[in-house]
């Protein structure tokens, strides 16, 4: 990761715990680690950052001390072969282990299911090639061997692989369809969220089509150009229309469950039979009954 310092006179692990996804404590770790470097050069977590400092975070070469535990899961296994597996993940799941929590994620889950898993992306990602959020529900494509993976990753990054979602929104969305063309990039003062800005950020496209209109939702299908971390909650979110029971960006208070968002709809070629693949999974329960009690 690589970040140009728009700031002068703070602490570079401050700096970097507002500015990334990581803790206070974490990136401490990493300079103790000599994993940060300011313009090519190591630092203490005392130092300053100054306006156009070149930082560069080799978070993918830290390791912690622990273990990923195999830990029976029931996984709904959409599809399987020898090189792929496509799972429907539950919303509360975590993908993969990070950032100091490595029990109960859908890796776990899968080292104890399988060890054909490729290991591309180290011993914390065994076979992920991308992922979802922890409370967003759906389809995950899953690599068992190293080709399968690389061929996979280059599809995902060339817009071959297509994936469909469904959210529930707040409000009632008047035209039948939208596209959403605004750049994501971190919160400044939140660092957990995403916004859009024209500071550090990333070309982010969402084609939204809606489905069907309720006294105070809309149920709608997105289809994303881009793959910006929060990209559906950032943008409906920027439009007025947040994704209902969104912790993070709606204004409402939330229940456990999450935002009402699921990966419906994935289409690729197989990476190694080049056969067309296509599947769906239906809503999470949860999500089919609330439709229920606003139709």
């Amino acid at each position: 990761m690589e970040i140009v310092s728009n700031v002068e006179n703070v602490r570079i692990d401050k700096y970097l715990s507002e500015n990334t996804e990581y803790s206070r404590e974490f990136i401490q770790k990493l300079i103790e680690n000599n994993l940060i470097l300011i313009n090519d050069k190591k630092v203490k977590a005392s130092y300053k950052v100054e306006i156009n400092d070149k930082i560069i975070i080799n978070d993918e070469d830290f390791k912690e001390e622990c273990d990923i535990v195999p830990t029976k899961m029931d996984l709904d296994i959409v599809y399987e072969d020898d090189y792929v597996m496509v799972i429907n993940k539950p919303s509360g799941l975590v993908v993969h282990p990070g950032s100091g929590n490595y029990t109960n994620t859908l890796v776990n889950g899968l080292i104890y299911y399988t060890n054909n898993l490729s290991d591309i992306n180290g011993e914390v990602r065994p076979g992920i090639v991308h992922r979802i959020d922890k409370d967003t529900s759906g389809l995950l494509l899953i690599a068992k061997t190293n080709k399968a993976h690389e061929i996979l990753a280059e599809d995902f990054k060339q817009k071959r692989v297509k994936r469909e979602y469904i959210a529930l929104l707040n409000g009632v969305f008047k035209q039948g369809s939208a596209t959403i063309d605004a750049p994501i990039g971190r919160d400044k003062n939140f660092r957990e969220r995403m916004c859009v800005t024209a500071e550090n950020s990333k070309n982010a496209i969402t084609h939204m089509k809606v489905l069907k209109r309720y006294s105070n939702y809309t149920l709608v299908s997105c289809i994303l150009d881009t793959g910006r971390t929060h990209q559906i909650r950032v943008h409906m979110a920027y439009i007025g229309y947040p994704v209902h029971n969104d912790p993070v960006y709606a204004k409402k208070e939330a229940t456990s469950f999450g935002q009402f968002l699921h990966s419906y709809k994935m289409k690729f070629v197989h990476p190694i039979t080049n056969k067309e693949m296509e599947f769906e999974a239906p809503l999470p329960l949860e999500f089919e009954k609330f439709l229920e009690t606003i139709d």
